[in-house]
């Protein structure tokens, strides 16, 4: 079954070198496992592979979020404009922004974009156990 099985997020780019100088260098991700059909990015608790594809950043839907101890928020979202990291705001039902960062009761959320428009984000009070 599925459900025994690991679940990856899926990226694609249109260049996998620009996205590899994004994922390394911009966000500081460690050297991928390289395969034939692109590049796997580990984390604690998973990964997610990023390949070329003419599909790259049609998505407008967030892609892939990372999950966040509140008291690591504010350090990481420094963290990725210092690296020049824009963040992205929109229309949203609940909650307000607050310079970039989506603010809802004690949770926090920031969207941000790859150099193809996959659109990542950073969020507290989700994380998946």
């Amino acid at each position: 079954m599925l459900t025994d099985h690991t679940a990856i997020p899926v990226l694609a780019v249109t260049d996998l070198d620009r996205a590899r100088t994004f994922y390394e260098g911009t966000l500081g991700f460690p050297a991928p496992q390289t395969g034939p059909d692109g590049v796997v990015y580990r984390t604690p608790s998973g990964g997610f592979l990023v390949y070329p594809s003419s599909f790259a950043g049609t998505n407008k839907a967030t892609a892939i979020s990372f999950q966040l101890p509140l008291d690591a928020f504010d350090a990481e979202v420094a963290s990725l404009r210092s690296s020049g990291v824009e963040l992205l705001t929109f229309d949203i039902p609940d909650g307000t922004w607050e310079d970039g960062v989506l603010v809802d009761g004690d949770a926090r959320a920031a969207w941000f974009a790859d150099p193809d428009g996959n659109i990542l984000n950073v969020e507290t009070g989700m994380a998946l156990e």
